[in-house]
């Protein structure tokens, strides 16, 4: 490819020029080329991003970073590229472009893909789509970026000789040299600076990432680490005002790591959730949340969950949360029985955390009724992901090592387990400990049955297909379950307080 005249640098600034008054004639655009950019406009992704992940746990991606210190962009895109298996059929693609697409494509206006990403994957996106007559992309020696694609573009069909798609600040020093252009997803700034650049004939589909990290941090999932006050309120000791508030302070830390979990974990099981029928909306699956914010997001929100930690004297116990969670995410969860253990655990830990953070240790007691429980709970998750793939004519979870056939035997351990932890809940009432904390332990046998119709009511609705979440964010939106938790609730207040003769 001829070197042009103008030359355009990484580091030279484009005037603003005022086009308002210059419009392209509906005819004159259908005519003219419409150049596509893919990362963040075709795709709400990024293919290097995606490419990295996909190699996260591979050696190729650390020595394809090695050589980017004595290569160029362009050649570690390549080496990405090569090693990633990149799926076009699982990209989240912009519905909103594709319609636009199609639309142009009719009237009979010629589509480019034109992208930064590599021509290996450009060209098999491409292929998968079937909308496009040409494809120029980045080949392993130049990074067709901001500048570099306007040379492109200008060698190829010249000054206002195309209409050019793009989604940020980057595409300004296309636009300025664009007969028109379509904004796709960009801020407010981006898309009154292009309108100064040129014609713009239509702008689509605004995200706020805002709203999409928050979903991917699932707030909702925080009631989980309400455990951490668990020891405090069963201690039977004096609820202190420092007290409660170190286990808000652990509370907090507890939240911060998982959120940060979440998004590492969403990052890893990215192409699994694209496959399931449920998970394909979530924010990083859907593209709806950049990669790379959650990227950054991940690593600043266990920062600031170690420092909560810190704060609550349960630093060491959070860093353990941390490394069983990442460990999970990475590995641990693909392995059966494994991943429910790791899961127990998880829960386990909170428990422990909460106990720790108030000096209201937890007892082996409730450590031994709790370890029961938490491994039901973690089997009937297994169990319900294991339904859902069932219904939808699947024959295995995504990342796990189970099997439809895998269901009953699963059912099994877990109506053992809860078996089991009802009967440590009725030991421990009978035992001369809780003879010496309550005055009516003999009200505490209404416990049993609660915990035991409660853990069996959990089981049916799975069975019957109802556990579509977490069961204790399952939990936390049944009615039943709050009103077990009340009744259990009054029983033990009341066998604290009254003097009941048996």
């Amino acid at each position: 490819m001829d070197t042009i005249n103008i030359r355009l640098e990484t580091d030279q600034v484009f005037p603003f020029t005022d086009r308002g008054d210059c419009r392209v004639g509906r005819g004159l655009e259908a005519s003219l080329p419409l150049c596509v950019d893919l990362d963040g406009t075709l795709v709400r992704s990024d293919m290097l991003f995606e490419g990295i992940l996909a190699l996260a746990t591979d050696l190729s991606l650390y020595r394809a970073l090695l050589r980017l210190w004595t290569g160029n962009r362009a050649s570690f895109k390549r080496d990405i590229a090569a090693s990633a298996a990149i799926d076009p059929s699982l990209l989240p693609y912009n519905e909103a472009v594709l319609t636009y697409l199609r639309e142009q494509r009719a009237l009979g206006r010629p589509l480019v893909l034109v992208t930064a990403a590599d021509s290996s994957i450009a060209e098999a996106i491409a292929a998968h789509l079937g909308l496009f007559q040409e494809v120029i992309a980045s080949d392993g020696r130049r990074n067709l970026k901001g500048p570099q694609k306007a040379e492109v573009l200008l060698e190829r069909f010249g000054q206002n000789g195309f209409s050019y798609m793009g989604d940020s600040r980057a595409d300004l020093c296309v636009w300025q040299f664009a007969a028109s252009g379509v904004v796709v997803n960009a801020s407010g700034s981006t898309v009154t600076a292009a309108r100064r650049l040129t014609h713009i004939e239509a702008t689509l589909d605004r995200k706020p990432v805002l709203q999409g990290l928050v979903q991917a941090m699932r707030p909702h999932q925080w009631v989980k680490n309400l455990l951490v006050f668990v020891p405090l309120f069963v201690s039977g000791a004096e609820l202190t005002v420092s007290a409660f508030i170190t286990s808000i302070l652990a509370f907090a830390a507890f939240c911060c790591t998982a959120s940060g979990i979440y998004l590492l974990n969403d990052l890893a099981d990215l192409n699994a959730d694209r496959r399931h029928s449920r998970k394909r909306t979530r924010p990083f699956a859907s593209g709806a949340l950049p990669l790379k914010v959650g990227m950054a997001a991940a690593p600043m929100l266990i920062a600031i969950g170690a420092i909560l930690g810190q704060l609550a004297h349960i630093l060491p116990i959070v860093a353990v949360y941390c490394a069983v969670s990442v460990g999970y995410s990475v590995k641990l969860k693909e392995s059966p029985l494994v991943d429910v253990f790791m899961l127990a655990a998880l829960y386990s830990l909170r428990l422990v955390g909460g106990g720790e953070a108030t000096d209201h240790r937890v007892s082996l007691w409730l450590l031994a009724f709790s370890s029961f429980l938490f491994l039901s709970l973690a089997l009937v998750k297994r169990v319900g992901e294991l339904e859902a793939t069932s219904v939808n004519g699947g024959d295995q979870i995504g990342r796990r090592g189970y099997q439809p056939t895998d269901t009953i035997i699963l059912q099994m351990f877990g109506c053992g387990c809860s078996v089991a932890s009802s009967l440590v809940l009725a030991l421990f009432i009978q035992s001369e400990a809780t003879a010496e904390h309550y005055a009516s332990p003999v009200l505490l046998w209404a416990l049993v049955p609660l915990a035991l119709f409660w853990q069996c009511r959990i089981w049916l609705s799975t069975a019957r297909g109802y556990m579509n979440d977490d069961p204790i964010v399952y939990a936390a939106r049944d009615w039943v379950s709050w009103v077990v938790a009340s009744v259990a609730i009054t029983v033990v207040i009341a066998a604290r307080s009254l003097h009941v003769v048996g």
